[in-house]
């Protein structure tokens, strides 16, 4: 099954909204987690090709998901709820429902970019990332500095 296309900014501005009115009933470490994953975001709108921005973005969606969990567990009132914190509640815990499926759409994207396997495992066995880098050594003799023209020693002036 084919996941449709969705645009990187309509993500970020459906958990915005929704992010802004859990805070309704839950603030303080909620807000902070979830503005700063929606900041990246907004930085990976900004930066096109970058992994690092769509990666970040992803690694902390995942993130938010087990951090609003146990903030969701933990702070909810148990007595006493208002309309308005059944609402902020109801939109923190919707917020929270759709983050896999946003990650789920926010991964092509970040393989789109040239991204790899998030998990590497690197301690199993050895790397089979390929990079750009390549070795200066040569295995040719290295030349020497000082020789002129015809390859033979000078020193030079002053010495």
């Amino acid at each position: 099954m084919e996941l449709p296309a969705v645009n990187l900014k309509m993500i970020i501005l459906v958990h915005w909204l929704l992010t802004t009115w859990g805070c309704l009933l839950f603030g303080g470490p909620y807000a902070w987690a979830n503005f700063t994953i929606l900041a990246l975001g907004v930085w990976a709108v900004a930066q096109r090709d970058s992994v690092d921005a769509i990666s970040m973005f992803l690694g902390g969606l995942a993130a938010t998901i087990l951090l609003d969990i146990i903030h969701i567990g933990i702070f909810y009132p148990r007595d006493d709820l208002t309309d308005t914190g059944r609402f902020g509640a109801g939109m923190a815990i919707l917020s929270l429902l759709l983050k896999p499926f946003s990650c789920c759409l926010v991964y092509p994207m970040y393989r789109e970019r040239g991204g790899g396997l998030l998990l590497h495992t690197g301690f199993l066995g050895p790397s089979q990332e390929h990079s750009a880098y390549q070795t200066i050594d040569s295995p040719e003799a290295p030349t020497d500095f000082y020789s002129g023209p015809e390859g033979k020693g000078h020193t030079p002036q002053g010495c």
